[in-house]
Parts: C-alpha cells; structure tokens; sequence
C-alpha cells in the first residue's frame, strides 16, 4: 500500500455506498414484480394526489416517459428511474428492490404507500442516524477537539477510519498488529459493513503520518510561546539494552493553561556523558525551533547532568539568550533530592523493613496462611482488609506497606506463637521504632505526592512544602530518643547538600503568589537559613525579581505598551490619539491617578488581595495581565517551571509499556513516533492516561480474604 495517499479526503469516499453491502433476496430474481403494490388501472381520478401527478411523458401513451421532464414527487428520490421491463414501465425501490408499476395516470400515491410500510428503508434509515451520531459526552474525549465522523451520508471515508484507528493505537499505546486480528475485524465489519481490514504496515505508516500532522500543530502552538521550560532524564530499555533520553517541555499557553508537551524521546549511544547530552538536547531544540526560548532546565543530580548544563549555559551566554545571566537556568530536580534524603534516613531500619516485608510475602505465600490470618483479623475486629507489599524501588511504597502493617501488630504476634515455621517477625521494640519512622515519613511522603503528582502545581508552592520539610527535620533533630536523631541526622546532611544556598526558582514562584507575595520569603527564610544570611538572601531574591523585571521590560518594550507608571488596566487607545495638552487633559477628566517612579512590581506589593473563592493562581494573573503587562509575562514563564523531572520519568513509564519482550525490535524512530504522538494526541483530545505502570515497578496490594 502506498504511503503517500494523505490520511483524509474531504468530500468524498474511496469506498462503495452502503446499499451495495445489503444484499436482499429479490436481488437474484429482479424481474420478480410485487403485485400487491400495483395500483388499480381503473383507480377513481378524484382519489388521485394532484401533487403527486407527474405530465409530459415522451410517449403519448404514458405520462412518465423517462426523456420527459424531470419528476417532481419526492418519492423519486428514494426510487430508480422507470424502465421498460416486459413492455410496461416499472420502477425499483432503492431499499428492497422491489419492482413497482408506474401508474399511467401518474400518480405516484402506491409508491408513496410501499416506501412509509419498506421494512428495508427502516432499517436503513435507523442505521443511517446511529452511524452519522457524533457523541458529545466526557466519554469521547474534548468535544472541541476536531473529531469528524468517517460516515457521511452512508458512506464510509477509509482514510479517516484508518486515521481514526492509528490516533487510537498510539494514544492508548495499542500493537500495530491489533488491525490484523480477527475479532477486532469482525467488530468493526459488523458496526460498519463497509470496512475494509488494513495491515499493521499500513496502519504503522497511517501513524507516522499522524506523528508529522501532531507535530507541525505543536510547532504552530510553540511559536506563540515566548518562553519554555525543559525537564530531561534518561532511561534504560531492559529488552533492547540501549538508552533513550526523554525532553518535556513546560509552558503557559494563550488562554493561561499550564500544558506539557513530550518533545523527544531519542536514543542516545554511548558514552552519554554531559556533552553528548547538551548536543542530543541543542539538536531537539534546533528541530523545534525553540533554541532561542529555553528559560530553565530541570534534571537530577547525576554528574552527567550537571556538565551538561553547564555546557548549555556557556553555549546560551555566547549569545546572551540566558535570562539572568544564567541564574535561574539549572533547577535541580526537588523529588530527587527528597528520595535521596529518604534513602540515607532509611539505612538505619533497612532490617526492620525487611522483616516487614518477609511477613507480608510470607503470608501471601499460602493459602492456608492467609485464611488463618482473616480468622486473627476478625477475633481482634481489625477493619483494614488489606496488606501491601512494599515496591522497592519506590520509597513511599515502603510508608504505605509500614502504615498498613502497623495495624494487624497485635495479629502478627500472635501468628509468631502459633507457627513454628514464622522467623521473620518484628519485635516489639522494632514495632515502636516503626511508628516513629512514620511520624517523620508522613511529611516526606505528602510533600512528595504534592510536588510529583500527575497533575503537577505551578512554581509557587514550593518553597512552603520544602520549609514545611526543614522545620521537622529541625524539630527532630533536637529530639531526646537517639534512634529518632540518628534518623534525622543522615537527612538533614543532605537537606543542607542541596538546599543550603538561596533556591531563586522556589523563592520567585512564592513571591508570584498574590496572597503571600515578599511575606512567603519573611516566613519561610527565617526557618531555612541561618541568621546571619537570612537578610542577605531576602535582598538576592528582591533583586533578582526586579532584575527579571528589568530585562523583560526591555525584551517587551517595542510591543507592549510600557512606561514608569501602571495604570489600572483600562484601555487607552482613546489618548494616543490625542496630541499635547488635549491627551492631558482626556487623562484628568477620566479620573485615572499616576504614580509616577512606580514599577509593576511595587504596584503588585502594594495591592491588596482580594479572597474570591477557590484560588487560581494562572487565573488571577490571566485577569491581572492587562495591568501588570510585563509582570504577568514573568508570572507565565516562572510559574510553568517543573521543579521535578516526574514529567520525564513518566514518560519511561510509558517506555516500558510500549517497548515490552514481544516489541523490543522497535526501531528508536519507531519508538519516539509512538511516545510523543500518544502524549500530543491525548493532549489534543483531552484523554488522561490512566497508569499502568510494569508490574516490577508498583507495590502488590493483597487483600484478606473475610467474606
């Protein structure tokens, strides 16, 4: 089949109607007439339908000589032209194909008749209206999203079905190979009789056609995207044996959405050090054409990482496209550095979670063991009804397996007494040791679902949940239990590795925030920093913002509107058509007030919030950005910056499904079309993919069997 046939013809179909798929029994005997539906020749004039009457047949004989003028009854349309069949004129129904005498008078009355009581048209008719239904329920994804049915008026358009189908194979991460099984064929044969079955090459080379049409619709939205974010990481395909380096993008779109974009996801070979990276990223970015909008990249804390950020910078200040000198450009991943800290505060009870997670297992081992189990459950009226086996290589699967496990202690005591052949059960003072971690795990672990959800925040709170981190890791650093401190200690050298200096990024985003503005660094340095540099890094983050401010102000001075003074947000297109002294005066008579040596930013501290409800920090400063017009620019690009690189990691996600044993030939090309079109396509219809991540990777939830 050939590639170059486009996906879609408007306007016309490839594919027979559907009344050639209706094969109806009168089809093989078509000179058998009906003689029920023959009218009486001798039928009363007066009964006639004057409008029904058709004149001026060829033949003086007949009135509907086919070479007359054209019929003007409705009927016809729903009939074949009359035709000598035998010596007399008969007409066929186009439903059932039933042969019908055509009346000398003309009357087309009995042909009305036969087409109200057609059983065939009903059929049709009902098929014809649930084939050209288009839904628009949830369930079909964004009604506003261009979807165009592939029937129209009973026809079936295949290169809009084949469309269809791969728009569906890359966004729910389906095999190629789906097009060719049987039921799948017979399905779609017996909703729509047209359907012709396809290869899996046809339908492979229908979605790298969707891949280019997704992908030129991205660079149209881009373009209008003054500034971007990036995250990147890479990732290791276990059946192919060869890495692959995902880059996200992250920005606020025309209508102040927060939208994320796959924009690669490419193999890189070895050695994969940091130059390696930066050119496979600086290749990316030239594609896109958005070498000249990078506004922060967020990665991890490996080596590799940090170099290539560093050759980004040094590559970016040649042509002064760094915002900042380059202050803001390194975020390093906030998540990162919380399993990090998590980890090394682990190390002390790594026995104790062990032993946890053997009994758990040993349970789930055998039937019999878990029904004695349920039977200790119901004696000590637990209402819990399941246990977790802890993933691990996820640390909050390990919280989740410790929060569950606590509660059938008592339980698993007693299961120690009765079986000989439990050795692994924790004892009691294991158990206290086990309910203190969580105490301090809670907070790691709620900050890390805030940070590193799906559904990821805007800049602006991040700075409060890291504080809210370093207060309790303060508080128990100080603790009198020596388990507790020992704990703590091993976190808190990490928490300051990382965290010790002023983090612009977390600072800026707080400060955007229009309910806490400066009063979010007041509070929260204090908590973070020593004494002695908590003043100094309040003026570096005032700076730095009115810095930022500067530099955008010039970037967006020659098509905004910009001056020393705000004003409140109403339009003034009125004054600059008004020379001298008559623009003052419009300016006095319409009340407005000048505070002249003012900048947006002293505006925005000045003004006082307003509580109006649920509070949405893209949606204030979308009302707002008439008259802070520079500032809401920085709030756009500072507030779509990901202090995680969740988006990336997900993608991998993805990568273990899509790259799985039975598809590890899949060429890298093959494999970046189906990652980025499945994100861009679920974008386009508003689909969320729901997860389903590789079973080695999600902790195992057991449940107890009581009836």
């Amino acid at each position: 089949e050939s590639n170059d046939v486009p996906l879609s013809t408007p306007n016309c179909s490839s594919t027979p109607t559907v009344e050639k798929f209706f094969v109806n029994v009168e089809d093989e005997h078509p000179y058998e007439e009906d003689q029920d539906e023959i009218p009486n020749e001798s039928e009363n004039p007066e009964e006639v339908d004057e409008g029904d009457i058709e004149v001026g047949a060829e033949d003086p004989g007949h009135p509907n000589h086919p070479h007359k003028r054209p019929r003007t009854s409705i009927v016809w349309s729903e009939l074949e032209a009359p035709a000598l069949v035998g010596g007399k004129w008969k007409t066929k129904c186009k439903y059932c194909k039933k042969l019908l005498s055509v009346a000398k008078s003309g009357t087309t009355s009995h042909l009305k008749r036969h087409l109200e009581t057609c059983v065939r048209k009903k059929i049709t008719m009902k098929q014809q209206n649930m084939i050209n239904f288009l839904p628009s329920n949830s369930n079909a994804g964004n009604p506003n999203s261009g979807f165009v049915s592939a029937l129209h008026n009973g026809s079936l358009d295949m290169l809009s079905m084949r469309e269809g189908i791969a728009n569906w194979i890359v966004m729910h991460e389906k095999p190629f190979s789906v097009v060719e099984e049987e039921g799948f064929n017979m399905m779609l044969k017996r909703g729509i009789p047209q359907w012709t079955s396809v290869s899996r090459r046809t339908i492979k080379a229908d979605s790298f056609k969707v891949y280019e049409a997704e992908k030129k619709k991205l660079k149209a939205i881009l373009k209008d995207v003054d500034r971007i974010s990036l995250t990147t990481d890479l990732w290791r395909s276990k059946p192919q044996r060869i890495e692959y380096m995902v880059l996200t993008g992250h920005f606020v779109d025309k209508e102040w959405k927060l939208q994320k974009r796959v924009l690669s996801f490419v193999h890189i070979p070895p050695p994969r050090k940091g130059k390696d990276i930066a050119n496979c990223m600086f290749k990316c970015l030239k594609d896109w054409e958005i070498e000249n909008k990078v506004f922060t990249v967020s990665v991890d804390n490996a080596t590799a990482n940090d170099s290539c950020i560093q050759i980004m910078k040094d590559t970016f200040s040649l042509s002064k496209r760094l915002i900042c000198g380059g202050k803001l450009f390194h975020v390093r991943c906030c998540a990162h550095i919380l399993n990090i800290m998590v980890q090394h505060g682990l190390k002390q009870v790594k026995t104790i979670i062990k032993n946890v997670h053997d009994t758990v297992d040993y349970l789930n081992g055998s039937e019999a063991r878990m029904m004695k189990f349920a039977e200790l459950v119901q004696q000590f009226n637990i209402k819990e009804r399941k246990l977790i086996l802890e993933c691990k290589t996820r640390w909050n699967s390990t919280y989740d397996m410790l929060a569950i496990a606590i509660k059938f202690k008592e339980v698993i005591f007693r299961l120690a007494l009765e079986d000989s052949e439990y050795v692994c059960c924790p004892s009691v003072e294991d158990w206290i040791k086990i309910e203190k971690l969580l105490g301090i795990l809670k907070i790691f672990y709620t900050t890390t679902n805030i940070i590193s959800g799906s559904e990821y925040p805007t800049s602006n709170v991040f700075l409060s949940e890291v504080c809210y981190i370093k207060e309790m890791l303060d508080r128990h650093a100080k603790s009198s239990d020596e388990f507790v401190r020992d704990m703590v200690k091993n976190m808190k050298e990490r928490f300051d590795k990382y965290w010790g200096e002023c983090n612009l990024i977390m600072a800026i985003g707080g400060i955007l925030d229009p309910r806490v503005k400066m009063q979010v660094v007041d509070i929260t340095f204090p908590q973070m920093f020593p004494s002695e540099l908590v003043r100094g890094n309040i003026l570096k983050v005032r700076d730095t913002l009115y810095e930022l401010f500067d530099e955008y102000k010039s970037l967006y001075s020659s098509s905004t509107e910009v001056s020393g003074e705000c004003d409140d947000g109403t339009s003034n297109d009125s004054e600059e058509s008004l020379p001298g002294m008559s623009r003052v005066l419009e300016v006095v008579k319409s009340g407005k007030k000048t505070q002249p040596g003012k900048s947006e930013v002293d505006m925005y501290f000045e003004e006082e919030y307003i509580e109006e409800g649920k509070f949405d920090i893209l949606k204030w400063w979308k009302q707002k950005s008439a008259k802070y017009r520079i500032l809401s620019k920085i709030a756009a690009d500072v507030l779509a910056i990901p202090i995680t690189t969740v988006a990336s990691e997900a993608t991998f996600s993805a990568g273990s499904r899509v790259i799985d044993p039975y598809r590890a030939s899949l060429l890298p090309e093959t494999v970046q079309m189906l990652i980025c079109t499945g994100d861009w396509t679920r974008s386009t219809f508003g689909v969320k993919r729901k997860n389903k991540d590789v079973e080695d990777d999600q902790p195992k939830e057991i449940i107890i069997p009581i009836p």
